[in-house]
This record gives C-alpha cells, structure tokens and sequence, in this order.
C-alpha cells in the first residue's frame, strides 16, 4: 500500500500540516515519506538517519516522531512492554506482529471482516479497531 505521503517537497508537506520545517524535520520527512509504508521505532529512524549521514539525537527523533504523530503526519501504535511503532499509513487497517523480529507488518484490507463488535457504554462511539495478531 502507498503511504499518504511523499517527500517531494518535504518544507510543503510541514507547513500544511503546521510544523516549523526546521533542518531535522525536513531529513526525517525525506526519510519516512518516500511513497512506502513504513512502521518505524525511534531506533529505527536514528540507524536511517545515520546511514543517510544525517547527524541527530534521540531526542530530536523522538520528538520529531511524536511531533509528527500530533500533527496527524504518523499514527502511533505501542505493543506491550512500551515497544512504540509510528505508521505511515493513515488508513483503517490491522497489523502481524513479528516478535522474534520486533516488526509489524500491514494486514493487506480487506482479508479480516469483523462481526459482532460488543455493545458500547452509553454515550460512547467507536474511535477506530484496530488488530495487531501476533506470529
């Protein structure tokens, strides 16, 4: 599935979305948003960075990756034991969970179909579902 994104121009892309596009938000756009989905760690964004001779911190990536997520640009998806993934792909749609790979992996929509979701509290909608299976 293609993201929602791409980079093609990466300072566009921040100032529609009301982010300042400062040198390491431009990078890290140019790293995630390249027409590909991708579900990514801070980890992960440091090593790519670093491969790319983009000189951050934990800090920054950090707080880019959660800067972007409040933006709307990421979805945020955290496993049990505080493992945080940020998803490029915006839509509604479910996830594998490689655990000896610590890795998620897009279900393709349209495989799963839901059936007798629960009655909800009064008053209360469903935000969204969203399913991670485990491998």
């Amino acid at each position: 599935m293609k993201c929602a994104h791409t980079h093609t121009d990466p300072i566009l892309l921040l100032s529609q979305n009301g982010i300042r596009p400062t040198k390491i938000r431009k990078a890290i756009v140019g790293l995630l948003f390249d027409g590909h989905d991708k579900h990514v760690s801070v980890d992960d964004v440091i090593g790519m960075a670093r491969a790319s001779d983009i000189k951050t911190s934990v800090a920054s990536v950090y707080n880019t990756l959660n800067h972007f997520t409040d933006a709307g640009l990421l979805r945020r998806i955290t496993m049990d034991g505080g493992r945080t993934f940020f998803d490029t792909n915006l839509s509604e749609h479910h996830h594998y969970y490689f655990e000896d790979e610590e890795r998620l992996e897009d279900i393709p929509q349209g495989v799963m179909k839901l059936q007798g979701l629960p009655k909800l509290p009064f008053g209360r909608r469903i935000k969204s579902v969203g399913i991670i299976i485990r491998v």
